[in-house]
């Protein structure tokens, strides 16, 4: 199986977003920063998630992601196989064409495919909600930390400008004609 990190940074994201679940939508910027996950490589997962209806989007302040069903109707598989992951441990992709050419398959193709098999069981087998109870069986709370800095303050910041050059239409025409 060559799971890449676009599936590891998926289900991870996808657990940060079940664990917080209740306190409404889930800002992107707000997972990558506690995740140390790209916050542009996040929008184009997010995109895929959003898709396949596991996750539900709300535009606007206070705006973020949100589960698309119930944590326990969302399992790995659906995350991994929603970001377009492969789960083929096969080295022909299930083609049938190991060696590379027309010869067929390898003398392990069979090996290879009742793993794929057992992987899509577990997986399917585990759901974003057995991940949260893991994960509070462990002793995770939510954190009451910094809020996260937004590109909206609720305080405007007022900074005086600088005017220099002319102003309007008249002015320039006075600079203009001295």
């Amino acid at each position: 199986m060559r799971l890449t990190t676009k599936g590891r940074f998926a289900v991870t994201a996808m657990l940060d977003l079940a664990l917080r679940e209740h306190n409404g939508p889930v800002a992107l910027a707000a997972i990558s920063q506690r995740q140390q996950i790209s916050l542009s490589y996040l929008e184009q997962l997010f995109g895929k998630l959003r898709r396949a209806e596991l996750v539900e989007s709300t535009r606007g302040p206070g705006g973020g992601y949100s589960l698309g069903r119930r944590a326990e109707d969302i399992t790995v598989a659906d995350v991994i196989l929603a970001v377009d992951e492969p789960l083929d441990a096969t080295g022909c992709g299930g083609k049938e064409n190991c060696m590379g050419d027309d010869s067929g398959r390898c003398l392990t193709h069979e090996l290879w495919t009742r793993l794929n098999d057992h992987m899509l069981v577990f997986l399917n087998g585990v759901s974003l909600r057995h991940l949260v109870d893991e994960q509070r069986a462990k002793g995770f709370t939510l954190e009451e930390g910094t809020p996260l800095k937004r590109a909206i303050s609720p305080n405007p910041v007022v900074r005086p400008i600088r005017v220099t050059g002319p102003n309007s239409v008249f002015a320039l025409g006075n600079v203009l004609s001295k």
